[in-house]
């Protein structure tokens, strides 16, 4: 996760005024991510499995390929995103035999491990995003090698600033770099993994951006947008990405919410009872979709610990005792 800060999300100040009613449904994916692996304050990798499990959670997202982690998730069942992390995008993207040797390494040791997307880079800035499509190309042409091309799918994280665009269908792009990711997602049929925090549109927009509308808790829609009625920033920032993967000749790309949250302490509206609100409402929200794309869709909530070695220290759904931070229900 990086810190968004207002430029990410000037396109936030149109957004207050928008998104539908979050209808009660089953969820189709919901995951958590576990965004460390290198505290020793962490509990034990078949411990943070365990808890995985205990509570219904069927999906997780993990920055690094610890292999301890892995090795605990063997025969879980629980789906995976497996990030490439943005140190290695230019040595992957220059050699496919470094990418075979990633995956040989990373991937097929653990064929028992559900790993359902491999995410090459996140929220990826400067150079190097000229490294991603052929650190893609060349991470897909080493699965398909291993025989896993077309079963682990290859994407890349993007914060939802890449577009820019008011009312949602009116989305685009901000750069070209992204509908070129776009349209070779289209041709193999991988999602667009996007980090979406309405906490930060809020924050950054407070005059703009009403908490109920952040929190999903608008009485009513706030914004028409041709058929599509908007009552919270989730659905506008989601559906603003839909647009411009259309725009962008990849209407067919689905949108997977790699990243979405809102810390408890720390920060502007940051409180136990506004970060229940939130996640517990995502839970409840996603299984409906968006206005643009309804009946389901897939979210990971960030993050599973709250960790005091973390910037973003206060976003965990749990302790490190274990304990939950607030009652949440998956």
């Amino acid at each position: 996760m990086a810190r968004h800060g207002a430029a990410a999300y000037t396109f936030a100040v149109a957004l207050a005024l928008g998104v539908l009613a979050a209808i009660p449904a089953e969820v189709q994916s919901i995951g958590v991510v576990y965004s460390s692996v290198n505290s020793d304050d962490l509990p034990s990798a078949s411990d943070v499995v365990k808890l995985y499990q205990s509570n219904g959670i069927t999906g997780m997202r993990l920055y690094l390929p610890d292999g301890n982690i892995l090795r605990a998730l063997r025969g879980t069942n629980i789906s995976l995103i497996l990030d490439v992390g943005n140190d290695q995008l230019a040595s992957l993207a220059a050699s496919a035999s470094d990418a075979a040797a990633w995956v040989q390494a990373n991937v097929q040791p653990h064929d028992a491990v559900n790993i359902k997307y491999i995410a090459v880079g996140n929220e990826v800035a400067g150079n190097d995003r000229e490294n991603i499509l052929p650190a893609m190309q060349n991470v897909n042409g080493a699965l398909s090698a291993a025989g896993l091309g077309g079963i682990i799918k290859v994407s890349t994280a993007v914060q939802s600033g890449v577009v820019t665009g008011f009312p949602p269908s009116q989305g685009a792009f901000s750069a070209s770099y992204v509908g070129t990711i776009a349209q070779y997602l289209a041709s193999t049929g991988a999602p667009l993994l996007a980090n979406v925090y309405p906490y930060f549109a809020y924050v950054d927009n407070q005059p703009n951006v009403g908490i109920d509308y952040a929190l999903f808790a608008s009485s009513g829609a706030v914004v028409q947008d041709g058929g599509n009625a908007y009552r919270n920033v989730f659905d506008a920032l989601v559906d603003t990405i839909y647009s411009a993967l259309e725009g962008a000749g990849a209407g067919s790309v689905d949108v997977v919410v790699s990243e979405s949250g809102w810390p408890s302490a720390g920060g502007t509206a940051a409180t136990k009872a506004n970060a229940q609100t939130y996640n517990q409402n995502l839970i409840d929200h996603v299984g409906p979709g968006t206005p643009k794309r309804p009946g389901g869709m897939e979210a990971y909530i960030f993050a599973m610990f709250n960790e005091d070695n973390k910037t973003e220290k206060h976003f965990g759904l749990f302790n490190l005792d274990k304990s939950p931070a607030y009652p949440i229900t998956f």
